[in-house]
């Protein structure tokens, strides 16, 4: 497969806000190293992460300048030194993956780190599946455990990462009830299968105190947290997935204690690192899911490459519902977006 020398790739090239730090360069097409593949972009998904490494605030911090954007859809075009060809992809396979760095028209990823790319998801379907529905698989089965006929409270419902966790908490057979942040988020709480939507002021912690949540899914913090523990079940789990209300609470270990509650991180990323056998099996049951039309990335816009910047934006000011993709190759296969 003819692979170009040059092309283009949007840098972070000093800390800031994205849109003011954010540089489109011509740059050499990366050759794969040992144990990697070169992927040549479709579609990239925009996350929270692509904002706080803008800012230089992310726990990884890649030295200046760099690539950011952390998941995509693209074709397998080259094979670096010890991958083989059809043991896990070969040339011209559609893939999804994970890395940072891939906000370009060519990146190069390690095998471990991509999958198929489910058929029945078009490009930018399938560019936002990996992190936040690995995120939320992961959250919801390995370490919250959650049961059909459980009630799971998500929070941050309509987002990225709570959309999942409503799709497959309903797809597990739970009782899901998501809270957000405004009117205009509700409805796409509810799309994605809460079955009981409140806003992030009403007096929710009363109307699910009695009997009790058993799975929390939190990637907010501060005071979703703390009232979360209010309304927990017995031998409930609270799932700490992230801090995007800028607040890291503080975890009462009398309270876990005489409530017998849970409290339960995750950093979908160290399964990829640790435990990459457990993320293929995630993938797998995504992909079913996926085929069974169970779960679909909910897709609020799709925007042109030179926007990328512009799009990191609007997700940091947290008006947002579903997932924001920019769309890479011209030929990429982009379906309905979400009104």
């Amino acid at each position: 497969m003819n692979v170009p020398t040059a092309m283009k790739a949007w840098r972070v090239v000093s800390h800031g806000e994205p849109e003011q730090v954010m540089e489109l360069h011509d740059v050499p097409v990366p050759e794969p190293g040992p144990g990697e593949v070169l992927v040549r972009v479709r579609a990239v998904a925009v996350n929270f992460p692509d904002v706080l490494l803008a800012r230089g605030e992310y726990q990884e911090r890649p030295e200046l300048p760099f690539v950011p954007g952390i998941e995509l859809c693209g074709d397998v075009v080259a094979l670096g030194d010890g991958v083989t060809e059809g043991e896990r992809v070969r040339v011209g396979d559609r893939v999804v993956g994970s890395k940072i760095g891939v906000l370009a028209q060519y990146a190069t990823v390690p095998v471990q780190a991509v999958h198929p790319a489910p058929s029945a998801l078009d490009d930018a379907q399938a560019a936002a599946l990996t992190i936040a529905y690995q995120t939320a698989w992961f959250g919801l089965h390995q370490r919250g455990g959650l049961q059909a006929g459980q009630t799971l409270l998500v929070h941050a419902a309509a987002g990225g990462v709570g959309t999942a966790a409503c799709q497959l908490g309903r797809a597990a057979g739970a009782r899901v009830v998501g809270v957000v942040g405004s009117e205009a988020k509700v409805a796409a709480a509810r799309a994605a299968g809460a079955d009981q939507v409140f806003l992030r002021d009403d007096d929710w912690v009363a109307e699910l105190r009695k009997p009790g949540v058993d799975v929390v899914f939190d990637p907010v913090g501060g005071d979703s947290f703390e009232r979360s523990t209010r309304c927990i079940a017995f031998e409930g789990r609270i799932v700490v997935v992230g801090f995007a209300s800028g607040q890291t609470p503080k975890v009462r270990a009398d309270l876990a204690l005489v409530k017998n509650y849970g409290v339960l991180g995750l950093h979908w990323a160290l399964y990829q690192q640790r435990r990459p056998d457990l993320v293929d099996t995630a993938h797998a049951d995504l992909d079913k899911l996926a085929a069974s039309g169970t779960v679909r990335p909910v897709l609020s816009d799709v925007v042109g490459f030179d926007e990328a910047p512009a799009a990191v934006a609007r997700l940091a000011g947290g008006a947002t519902t579903g997932r924001l993709v920019v769309r890479v190759a011209d030929d990429a296969v982009i379906g309905e977006v979400a009104a």
